[in-house]
């Protein structure tokens, strides 16, 4: 394993100890990967890159200033799990898209797929608003946890069933500004 920082596991400022799974590094060289393959697979085609908040926002920012086509952004949000680590299950749309999307070509850019049952929401949900295309980009695909399905047309890592975050993404509003994607270690692991 890469190291994220002086060690592999970082005790941050709320006393919790983060087991490093991605490296920075290894992040970046993946996001150009996909910002490769995505730029030639949009060459020809006005793209409206739409980012889901908030996990997403690190991902999306690096992802298109490496895609090497003209782009136009906006944003989503919904929300099925408030402050727990598991899903209610219920998807909750708190910010729609404002841009008119009829005949556009959509990249649906988040942070993670895990049960699926959000993103698959959202797909239904932008499709209903006519466009040429959607397609999803996700950063970390966590199959093993998978309840609805679901198309992933780009994917940066796959990962084991653990609870991540760092690089956007979080727990209870914590460790989004790590560099690095991690694992909070429970006190019987740390």
């Amino acid at each position: 394993m890469e190291v994220c920082q002086s060690s592999n596991t970082v005790v941050d400022g709320a006393g919790d100890h983060v087991e490093c799974l991605i490296p920075a590094q290894k992040l970046a060289q993946r996001v150009g990967e996909l910002a490769k393959t995505i730029s030639a697979d949009y060459a020809d085609k006005p793209l409206l890159v739409v980012g889901v908040l908030h996990g997403a926002y690190v991902f999306m920012a690096d992802l298109v200033r490496t895609l090497t086509i003209p782009v136009r952004c906006g944003f989503v949000m919904v929300s099925s799990y408030e402050n727990d680590t598991v899903t209610s299950g219920r998807v909750k749309l708190r910010l729609d898209l404002t841009q008119a999307v009829e005949g556009e070509h959509l990249l649906l850019v988040d942070d993670i797929v895990d049960t699926g049952v959000s993103i698959a929401w959202l797909i239904d949900h932008l499709k209903q608003k006519s466009p040429a295309s959607v397609r999803l980009c996700v950063l970390l695909d966590k199959a093993a946890r998978r309840r609805a399905p679901v198309k992933i047309d780009y994917v940066g890592f796959e990962i084991p069933d653990r609870f991540v975050v760092g690089y956007g993404i979080d727990c209870a509003g914590r460790h989004r500004e790590l560099p690095y994607v991690g694992y909070v270690l429970t006190d019987q692991q740390s």
